[in-house]
């Protein structure tokens, strides 16, 4: 077999975070609850995963499948009445990877009290093509202080999830080396 020169990827034009940003709002009701009588967190893993996902697909133009779940942080009890609002954006961008941060706010459906955080995630997708193989996303240009913060802090997510990844590998494969199977 022979190694065929391949052509380069063409650079896709910069997208800004603001291009892509959305917030996703649901009311809590009864069905949503577990058995202490507050909202489930997978039901809040799910909207925090579906709007990550219409971010992550908007930024990339095109479909793009959850690839991980960094850092899911759950910070106050979600109750039924509650009006939830999952914001999510790009904050980071690989060739075909993408970071999505999302923050849960929730406030009461009846009243004029400000929302408050009450979880937040990390999310890295990949821009899939029709047949499910990877494809090149734009990049994220981060506009204010806050995306270039939040640019930075997902890079250093991404060293020390490829660390991490690699770290595991490195551990099984000497196991595996010095006949342990498990």
């Amino acid at each position: 077999m022979t190694d065929q020169p391949q052509a380069p990827e063409a650079t896709l034009p910069g997208k800004p975070t603001s291009a892509a940003r959305t917030t996703l709002s649901h009311i809590m009701t009864a069905h949503d609850t577990n058995l202490l009588g507050t909202v489930h967190g997978g039901v809040i893993m799910k909207l925090v995963d579906d709007a990550a996902g219409a971010v992550a697909g908007r930024h990339s133009g095109g479909p793009a499948v959850t690839a991980s779940m960094d850092e899911m942080v759950f910070l106050e009890p979600v109750r039924v009445g509650d009006l939830v609002h999952v914001r999510a954006q790009c904050n980071w961008t690989g060739r075909s990877s993408m970071e999505i941060g999302v923050r849960v706010m929730a406030e009461r459906w009846n009243e004029s009290t400000p929302a408050s955080q009450v979880g937040s995630a990390y999310l890295v997708f990949a821009a899939v093509d029709e047949e499910g193989k990877p494809r090149t996303v734009p990049p994220v240009i981060p506009e204010s202080e806050r995306d270039k913060r939040r640019y930075q802090e997902a890079q250093i997510r991404r060293t020390h999830r490829l660390a991490r990844r690699r770290a595991i590998k490195e551990l099984r494969d000497r196991r595996a080396a010095e006949g342990i199977n498990e």
